[in-house]
């Protein structure tokens, strides 16, 4: 009698685990897609509106057979360029088509110890954390209207 064994039920990925981080890329990925449409077809520079938020400026930074480099931040008025130092996100993300994943590619991760000095994070930790942002900021765009058919 042959006895058939039931499969066993996978796990959802740790966070700030190695496969969590390759997971991460891939939901990055569907969302950047979902943002901006095709990527690959995309101008140079192109600014995306919602209302009254603030313009999201696209940028492709570079471009080859199987990826593309994109810069994404906000467009401030020149009165408040000076502010945008402070608390403009500024992400260059890097999209690789045959890969399907979208990852963050510009890192600058120090974290405060206990003793308040600045340590640097393990790369695996930095990417996560990056990363999650670019997903976290995706997710908010997406959910204030920002979308590829109204930009200019």
């Amino acid at each position: 009698m042959l006895v058939k064994e039931q499969a066993r039920h996978t796990i959802s990925p740790l966070p700030q685990s190695f496969a969590a981080l390759m997971e991460m890329y891939e939901y990055n990925y569907i969302l950047v897609r979902l943002l901006l449409g095709d990527v690959r077809r995309l101008k140079t520079a192109q600014v995306l509106h919602c209302g009254t938020c603030l313009p999201l400026q696209v940028q492709v930074k570079e471009r080859s057979r199987h990826t593309t480099t994109l810069m994404l931040t906000y467009r401030f008025a020149n009165s408040q360029r000076r502010q945008r130092q402070k608390t403009g996100p500024d992400l260059l993300v890097r999209i690789c088509h045959d890969a399907l994943q979208a990852e963050v590619i510009q890192h600058h991760c120090y974290m405060r110890s206990h003793d308040g000095n600045e340590t640097a994070d393990s790369m695996l930790l930095c990417r996560w954390r990056m990363n999650r942002f670019l997903y976290k900021w995706i997710n908010y765009l997406r959910n204030q209207g920002y979308e590829a058919g109204c930009n200019s």
